[in-house]
């Protein structure tokens, strides 16, 4: 690099949906961006450019993903980037309302790379709640930066790029990885060794999640049932990842948050035991998506007779302007009957229950509800090797 150049960079954007990531991606970025599809997928890739006094960077906003564990193509598409491309950093972006969901994110990937930084963001809105993060005490838990923003505040995120020079200059810091037990430690620290692969990689090919190619598939199953042996409980290795990276989150949070103490939780914890529970959880859950079912339909039909009434009338006075030119059957049909009539019958139809719907469907995410739903089914569907977040997908 010559003398006064400035070193250029390239950093990505992770965190679950709705923490804010876009916002602070735009903010950082500005109009420095452009988008396009991911290769082989049709998952939208956002891309764009951002300096401070010593770097250029590149950042790239991966698609939102509650865990590295992808059941979704856009999940697909951010643990691939994560574990296989090019890039000098990760941004982890969290909630810091829902600190405790959004580490077990951060601590999947700091099992993949150490230059790791985590934002935690919408601190605002955070404290309205009562809940306050020690910072300083999660990085040194971590091992990693931490820094805290509002990502509509441009001085807060201008701390987060001074942030990303200063730790670019020195990639040094050795992230914590969640413990296992010893017997699947050993099985790990075996797979490491024997196959050159990352701590990520050996857990994934453990738990069943990748599969190894062919020269390693026997190594794997080796060290697999080694490990069943060595346990002898019955208990899948997925979920003995599963219950020690929350347990890693849950200690964490105990140690930087101090909303409890000052009453937050309570509420929420008293709508869980009514919305999740076995006697009330599914009554609810029926009676919300049905009420949100019955305000779309009936809701609709006002909007679609007005549009369709609308299309007609323009419909009239297009036939007469084709009548008037002395246009041909064959082009009315075509215009008229083909294009125009179908295009107005589905705007007419589908427009209405759309704009109800999906602001309806958005504000029992932001309520909370959502993950309560996807908590609830989460049981029955994987008894056919699904999630409770597929759940949602089917309303």
């Amino acid at each position: 690099m010559k003398m006064g150049e400035k070193k250029k960079l390239t950093v990505c954007l992770a965190g679950n949906p709705n923490v804010g990531k876009s916002t602070l991606f735009n903010a950082l970025t500005g109009g420095k961006q452009h988008t396009g599809n991911w290769t082989g997928k049709t998952v939208l890739a956002a891309k764009g450019c951002c300096e401070s006094e010593k770097c250029e960077f590149e950042i790239v906003d991966l698609p939102g993903t509650y865990s590295l564990s992808p059941r979704s193509a856009e999940e697909e598409v951010t643990r691939d980037y994560i574990l296989k491309q090019k890039y000098d950093g990760v941004v982890v972006v969290c909630d810091a309302g829902a600190l405790e969901r959004n580490l077990n994110l951060v601590l999947q990937i700091a099992e993949i790379t150490d230059r790791v930084i985590v934002c935690v963001n919408l601190l605002d809105e955070a404290e309205k709640r009562g809940i306050r993060v020690d910072l300083q005490k999660l990085s040194q838990l971590l091992g990693v930066p931490v820094v805290g923003t509002v990502a509509k505040r441009k001085k807060s995120v201008s701390g987060l790029l001074k942030t990303m020079e200063l730790f670019a200059e020195r990639w040094n810091a050795e992230s914590v990885k969640p413990v296992y037990p010893v017997q699947t430690e050993m099985c790990i620290s075996e797979l490491e060794m024997k196959l050159g692969i990352c701590r990520y990689t050996a857990v994934r090919y453990l738990t069943g999640e990748m599969a190894p190619s062919d020269e390693n598939a026997e190594v794997v199953d080796e060290a697999y049932k080694k490990w069943a042996n060595m346990t002898k409980s019955g208990e899948l290795m997925q979920d003995v990842v599963g219950k020690t990276i929350t347990s890693a989150a849950e200690r964490i949070i105990a140690q930087v948050t101090d909303g409890e103490k000052n009453g937050y939780g309570a509420r929420d914890r008293k709508l869980d035991r009514i919305l999740t529970s076995k006697a009330a959880g599914y009554p609810a859950m029926v009676a919300f998506l049905a009420v949100i079912l019955w305000i779309t339909i009936v809701g609709a039909n006002y909007p679609s007779q007005l549009l369709s009434m609308m299309f007609s009338a323009v419909e009239s006075k297009l036939t007469e302007l084709l009548v008037y030119l002395g246009a041909p059957d064959w082009l009315y049909g075509a215009l008229v009957l083909g294009v125009y009539r179908v295009l107005s019958w589905v705007v007419s139809v589908m427009l209405p229950p759309m704009a109800i719907f999906f602001p309806l469907f958005t504000l029992l995410e932001d309520a909370g509800y959502l993950p309560r739903i996807a908590y609830n089914l989460d049981k029955p569907f994987q008894k056919c090797s699904a999630c409770g977040k597929q759940a949602l997908t089917m309303w």
